[in-house]
């Protein structure tokens, strides 16, 4: 009986293997890839070697200001470069109000865009909201500053700052003069900003979140809403908290459109109407106009402390992220 008759692909495919490789010894193949394998490598190391010049120079250009002030630098609120007198403390008082303010208003909607995309919204619409909510992260930040200035601060100062100081004044957090500028101003911006940072986050966890879970909750007879508060956002959990300390990362480092409307002074106040300031607001206003060494010493290490928090932040985000989806792409739904 005759044998088995060899494939025609398997013919053709062992042809040209016959032909290709005299081809590539006669083109030296080794010497391209051991190249092409350093040039990998250098793009690997020169990412750490930034990484490792930008902490150097971070730490040796606050050395005046560290051996000055010490660990005081960070608990002082003067700000006075006449007299030489520096302290970080409302700079950092300014950061972290506006971006607790930005949390507060970005979370709820984030978290709301990326289930309404993920589980309600029709798949002809899905790809279009999807892809118009992330471009609000492609905006540059001057552009929000702009629209900050003539149109949110006059909606503020002329309906919801009054409005909240009649009927929530009385908690000091919502009085002095509504002249839109300040705190408040700078967290709404911020939020704004954080918006598709979030919600793309959320809505890739909220993706990796296995099928069967929600049918399994549906078959016990729950809700939609039911589903998704117990078959969805329970086991995203940290995943979702993984995206929001991203967002809080992006902002606390928000310069220019915090810089436009949060009124740039450094005091330590309780209304959020009142204006203040931030670790990278102060850097972008004050720096190029430092005349003395130990002044730009502690604008140096205001960056330095910027640096370090906005690092462990976002080095916090991505572990969690991570315990959810383990390296998993996001899967559609059928």
């Amino acid at each position: 009986m005759p044998g088995p008759q060899p494939v025609e692909g398997t013919k053709v495919t062992s042809v040209s293997a016959q032909r290709a490789a005299p081809l590539l010894q006669a083109s030296g193949g080794e010497v391209p890839d051991r190249i092409f394998k350093s040039a990998m490598t250098v793009c690997g190391v020169a990412v750490l070697g930034v990484l490792v010049l930008i902490v150097f120079e971070l730490v040796s250009g606050s050395g005046l200001s560290w051996h000055a002030f010490g660990l005081k630098f960070l608990a002082g609120s003067d700000w006075d470069p006449v007299n030489v007198q520096f302290g970080a403390l409302p700079f950092i008082y300014g950061t972290l109000v506006s971006s607790l303010v930005a949390l507060i208003i970005a979370v709820p909607l984030a978290v709301g865009v990326a289930v309404f995309t993920t589980e309600m919204c029709p798949k002809t619409l899905r790809g279009s909201l999807s892809f118009f909510v992330e471009l609000l992260a492609a905006i540059p930040s001057v552009i929000y500053g702009l629209w900050a200035i003539f149109v949110l601060v006059p909606l503020l100062s002329g309906y919801v700052q009054p409005f909240l100081a009649k009927t929530l004044g009385w908690t000091g957090l919502f009085e002095g003069p509504p002249y839109g500028i300040g705190m408040l101003a700078a967290g709404i911006i911020l939020a704004i900003m954080i918006v598709p940072i979030i919600s793309s986050i959320t809505r890739e966890v909220l993706l990796v979140v296995p099928q069967h879970q929600r049918e399994g909750v549906l078959a016990l007879g729950a809700t939609r809403w039911e589903m998704i508060r117990v078959g969805v956002l329970r086991n995203a959990r940290a995943g979702i908290v993984g995206g929001i300390i991203l967002g809080l990362g992006r902002a606390l480092g928000e310069t220019m459109a915090v810089t436009m409307v949060i009124g740039n002074r450094p005091e330590i106040a309780k209304s959020l109407f009142a204006p203040g300031y931030t670790m990278a607001s102060v850097l972008a206003n004050e720096f190029n106009e430092a005349t003395g060494d130990v002044y730009r010493s502690a604008l140096i290490e205001i960056g330095l402390a910027l640096f370090f928090v906005t690092i462990f932040v976002n080095a916090l985000a991505q572990l969690l992220v991570w315990s959810v989806t383990r390296g998993q792409p996001a899967r559609g739904q059928a």
